[in-house]
């Protein structure tokens, strides 16, 4: 049973993001998480609009969601799917993520990833 698109925001929580991204960091890679950490600061930020922020959200719940496309844990293609989905978001609300996002979301691929 396919899972609907909007089922993914309510598998969204600040702390299913920290978990997932702590547990998936070095499989997913350096690209999936700096697009994640973009949505996620970009949320936190209280200018967001609602619309932009519910994109994000449902994107994330995708990310966090044990339910995708692709299962997680299939080698090499596994997170394939959520990088997909979470470019997709970042896209639709490109003029809501401002430098000083890109800039927090690059300072923890460093602190986590190195330079």
């Amino acid at each position: 049973m396919e899972k609907d698109k909007l089922d993914f925001a309510k598998d969204y929580s600040e702390t299913g993001f920290w978990d997932k991204v702590r547990d998936a960091a070095k499989t997913a890679g350096k690209e999936v998480i700096g697009k994640g950490l973009q949505c996620y600061y970009t949320i936190q930020k209280p200018e967001t609009p609602a619309w932009a922020k519910g994109t994000l959200i449902a994107a994330l719940g995708y990310f966090i969601s044990p339910i995708d496309a692709i299962p997680d844990f299939t080698p090499m293609i596994g997170y394939a799917d959520d990088l997909g989905v979470l470019t997709i978001a970042l896209a639709t609300v490109a003029t809501h993520i401002t430098d000083d996002v890109k800039a927090k979301a690059e300072a923890k691929l460093i602190d986590w990833f190195g330079a």
